[in-house]
Parts: structure tokens; C-alpha cells; sequence
């Protein structure tokens, strides 16, 4: 039976965030190999999930130094707000990333968000860089992504009838077109629409509560 209330499902990386976290080591520490991989990445030559793996555990630095790096990770205008009025409304926050949940986690300690649920591939420090650690055995994976999202507003579909989403790129368009409502950062908007599937355009969080306070969604946000 499905819950009366709602859950708002939101990527991380340049949506939450206001920068993917792959790119801020690639900029920091792979100067022209991480050029070159980018490249071959948006070419073809690497799955997501590889492609991350290599950038995150080349990065060459103590487990206290990418502590640092990971503290410089902003959030999005409104953000940190949109969650707190979220959970006080009775819904569901829920953070969905294709990049690994070593950084999250503790981006979210740092600012003391809690009592939210976090679906992303498992990463360790070994070696001077973070190692994805993918179940293949998970009922939510994936070949490409390491994690299928789709699968996951799925299951959430099952349980409320309201099923919100958040996105920015590529890997986001599969849970958008599985949610009830979309949200979607400009490219993501592209991606959206050549598909011909529906969404809200957005440019942060700001927009997002505007948009559910005006066609009173979430009853006061």
C-alpha cells in the first residue's frame, strides 16, 4: 500500500552540488590525462562507472588531503534549505548518485544532514585514491553506471504517490522519465526533450520550491 505523502529524489553531482566532484580532482591533480580521459569518456571509450573509477583513484593524495578537497564542495543556491523544508513537511529526502557515496557522506556529516537516505556506488581510500567498491549482486545496478537510478524511483514509485526528481545530465534522464514530476538542470533539459519526455526547467533549488509553491504541490513550501 502507498504511503499518503511524498518523496523528493535529488542526484548529487551539479545538482545538489554545484560542481560534479570527478571534475574538481580532475582539474586539481590530472592536468592533460584527465583532458585526455575526459575525451575518450565522451567519446565512448569508457563506461561511466570505469571512467570515474580511474579519475578518483588517480588522484595521488592522503586520505586527510582529499578530506580537504571533499570540504570544498558548495551546494546549490537553496539547497540545504529545500531539504530542511522537505523533511519538516513530512517527505522523504533522497540523495541518487552515479559517483560513489565516500564523498557524500561525509559532505553531508559536515553540515550535519541527516536522516535522509543516500543510494550511490561504495568507494575506499586504498593506495592515494578512492576505489569504487560496485555489488553486481544489487538488485539496483548497473553495467554503465554502476547504479541504475530508474530502478530506484521505481521502487519509490511503489511506495508514495507523489515521486519527485532532480537532475542534471545523461544519467538522469532514465529516473526522469520514470517520476512523477522532473526537474532539470539546462542540459539535461536538452536531453529531456529530445526524448519528448516532460520536466520542470530549473536552475536551482530556488526555482524548485517556486515552481512547488506555486502550483501548491507541497502544500505551503
Amino acid at each position: 500500500m502507498k504511503k499518503d505523502g511524498f518523496v523528493f529524489i535529488s542526484d548529487f553531482d551539479g545538482t545538489l552540488s554545484t560542481k560534479d566532484f570527478y571534475q574538481m580532482m580532475m582539474d586539481k591533480y590530472l592536468g592533460e590525462e584527465g583532458v585526455r580521459l575526459f575525451k575518450a569518456w565522451r567519446a565512448g571509450e569508457y563506461l561511466d562507472k570505469d571512467f570515474l573509477g580511474i579519475i578518483y583513484s588517480s588522484i595521488n593524495r592522503s586520505e586527510e588531503e582529499i578530506m580537504e578537497d571533499i570540504l570544498e564542495i558548495t551546494f546549490e543556491e537553496g539547497a540545504l534549505e529545500f531539504i530542511r523544508k522537505v523533511k519538516n513537511l513530512g517527505g522523504e529526502f533522497v540523495i541518487l548518485s552515479a559517483g560513489t557515496s565516500y564523498y557524500i557522506e561525509r559532505i553531508l556529516k559536515e553540515y550535519h544532514i541527516e536522516d535522509i537516505t543516500l543510494f550511490s556506488n561504495p568507494g575506499i581510500y586504498r593506495d592515494r585514491g578512492i576505489h569504487l567498491q560496485i555489488d553486481k549482486e544489487s538488485r539496483f545496478y548497473s553495467e554503465r553506471y554502476g547504479i541504475d537510478k530508474a530502478k530506484v524511483v521505481e521502487e519509490y514509485k511503489e511506495k508514495y504517490n507523489l515521486v519527485f526528481y532532480a537532475g542534471d545530465s545523461q544519467p538522469d534522464i532514465a529516473p526522469s522519465k520514470v517520476a512523477d514530476i522532473a526537474f532539470a538542470k539546462p542540459e539535461l533539459v536538452q536531453m529531456l526533450e529530445k526524448e519528448n519526455i516532460p520536466c520542470i526547467p530549473i536552475s536551482s533549488f530556488i526555482d524548485i520550491e517556486a515552481y512547488l509553491v506555486k502550483e501548491g504541490l507541497l502544500h505551503g513550501c
